[in-house]
């Protein structure tokens, strides 16, 4: 199992991670430091970050969790958002070991049921999430949302 941070417990990682997410996914790096910042502000709060350490300083693989990831469909909530592995570490189990430790860390905080939008099928699948509905995200593109209790 690999070691997974809580960025509510890890304020020195704030900085390298809104500055990695920010490189994968092209969302400022400003609300990533926010949000991060929120989740240490309110740690039994919805808003969380995970990272698995890559050695030297580096991140091998991340996700949050947000109300909302930019989609209309508000009473869908939680949702996780930003899963990334690095390149080099994949294949190795960590974004279902990411995917396992959110829902347990979420549960633990009164969590029930999770939500995320993706083009992605078969892997979520896989890791035990359900398709539930198309939605159009505020970018105008057309995901799909899975479920998933928090257990």
């Amino acid at each position: 199992m690999p070691e997974i941070l809580c960025l509510r417990e890890h304020p020195e990682w704030t900085e390298p991670a809104a500055s990695w997410f920010h490189r994968q996914w092209s969302v400022p790096e400003t609300a990533y430091r926010e949000s991060i910042a929120r989740c240490q502000a309110e740690p039994d709060g919805v808003v969380q970050w995970y990272l698995i350490p890559g050695g030297a300083g580096r991140i091998a693989a991340g996700l949050g969790c947000i109300e909302n990831d930019f989609h209309p469909r508000r009473d869908l909530s939680p949702n996780l958002c930003a899963l990334y592995v690095a390149p080099d570490w994949r294949g190795r189990g960590l974004a279902r070991a990411l995917l396992e430790h959110a829902c347990r860390d979420l549960a633990a905080r009164g969590v029930s049921d999770l939500y995320l939008l993706t083009d992605h099928t078969a892997f979520y699948e896989r890791c035990g999430w359900s398709y539930l509905c198309p939605v159009t995200d505020n970018a105008g593109d057309r995901l799909r949302v899975y479920h998933r209790r928090s257990t």
